[in-house]
């Protein structure tokens, strides 16, 4: 059996962390998830800037649209293919909704990453990307910052489906979670009504190995590459107590889903480690891994399928007592983190929004050496 349709076997789901409109377009999408099992596309700018940049799939459409409406601004134009790119992913995948009754099939759109500390900008735009899309497996991403929290759960209430963005500590798992569940009951059908709470993984290693190093003991250097499983482990140990016990009993009874645990940033970063390993470490049920075409590839590969997510909660605890004791603490950690993260996506958009530019500059340009 292909590798990554064997992880499905033990209730996860693996999306891929991608979308250019060149694999919408030339069926390759539509391969990865009849031969891949693939059940979900994730996007943000970085990704849409990279495939902006990289080829000429957008030109036409760009073309099409500085001619008919030469005044666009370049985020108008932007929102216009990401808007028809998201559109076309999302009918791809709806079998895959369709056939899992609303539990996989989803397409993540991002939120303008500057609004990470706006509750009520974010909720607006939100619902205008609702709109503008419409399509019931869009999942449109919204960061896990104090004002992203309180505009998820708004949103929930409303019924629209959010991928909650730059977890990276249990305590941004407790008040996503506690968000989702008070967003559901204030919600007239919370069964229809989808939710991730993506919890990022490589970065924690990237952050903690740093100060590993700095310490240099052998203590230190031999607790390298264990801090974002140990992290996540314990995460996925809180979505168990939560959604398999009293604080969702009566959401469940009424048909609500749990709100799944996903795994973000599982490409490894650092060459010592396996390339598969954010993967092989983290399987089992109720989750989802958005993985990059690299580590997809790498996994089809040589991956090896197994349940390894509720194996060795022990040693995820002792990791955690064993860095404490090197006074290494994850929570100011995982803070710096988020922000950083807000601020790299923010990065990331206004690169895009330089790049599309960019790029419409010269097409108007050689329009009118054309005309000329």
């Amino acid at each position: 059996m292909n590798r990554l349709k064997e992880i499905n076997k033990y209730g996860q789901s693996i999306w891929l962390d991608y979308i250019r409109r060149q694999m919408l377009e030339n069926g390759e999408l539509k391969r990865w998830i009849e031969e891949d099992g693939i059940r979900g596309v994730t996007s943000n700018p970085s990704i849409f800037e990279k495939a902006i940049q990289g080829n000429d799939d957008y030109d036409g459409i760009l073309a099409s649209l500085l001619a008919g409406e030469p005044h666009l601004g370049v985020e108008e134009i932007f929102e216009r293919l990401a808007v028809s790119d998201i559109r076309q992913a999302a009918d791809i995948l709806r079998p895959v909704y369709d056939r899992t009754e609303g539990s996989d099939g989803y397409v993540s759109m991002e939120v303008s990453p500057h609004l990470a500390h706006d509750r009520e900008k974010t909720i607006a735009r939100v619902r205008h990307l609702w709109g503008s899309i419409d399509r019931p497996n869009l999942m449109i991403k919204v960061p896990a910052t104090r004002e992203g929290v309180s505009a998820f759960e708004e949103l929930t209430a409303a019924g629209i489906n959010i991928n909650v963005t730059l977890m990276f500590s249990l305590a941004h798992y407790d008040a996503v979670a506690d968000a989702y569940i008070a967003g559901l009951e204030r919600c007239p059908d919370p069964t229809r009504v989808a939710s991730v709470a993506s919890f990022f993984v490589s970065r924690v290693d990237t952050a903690v190995d740093r100060e590993l190093e700095a310490i240099g003991t052998p203590e230190a250097l031999a607790l390298r590459g264990k801090a974002a499983i140990s992290n996540a482990k314990l995460a996925y140990r809180r979505f168990r107590e939560i959604f398999y016990g009293a604080p969702f009993v009566e959401l469940r009874n009424r048909g609500a889903h749990v709100q799944r645990v996903l795994w973000g940033s599982t490409g490894t970063k650092n060459p010592a480690y396996p390339d598969t390993y954010y993967v092989r470490e983290l399987i089992g049920p109720d989750t989802v891994n958005t993985v990059p075409p690299a580590t997809l590839a790498a996994f089809r590969d040589h991956g090896k399928a197994a349940p390894t997510l509720d194996q060795g909660l022990e040693e995820a605890i002792d990791v955690q007592h064993r860095l404490a004791a090197l006074g290494i603490v994850l929570y100011p950690i995982t803070e710096t983190l988020q922000d950083e993260g807000v601020q790299a996506f923010a990065d990331s958009y206004d690169k895009l929004l330089a790049t599309l530019d960019e790029k419409c500059r010269r097409l108007m340009q050689g329009n009118h050496s054309v005309n000329r």
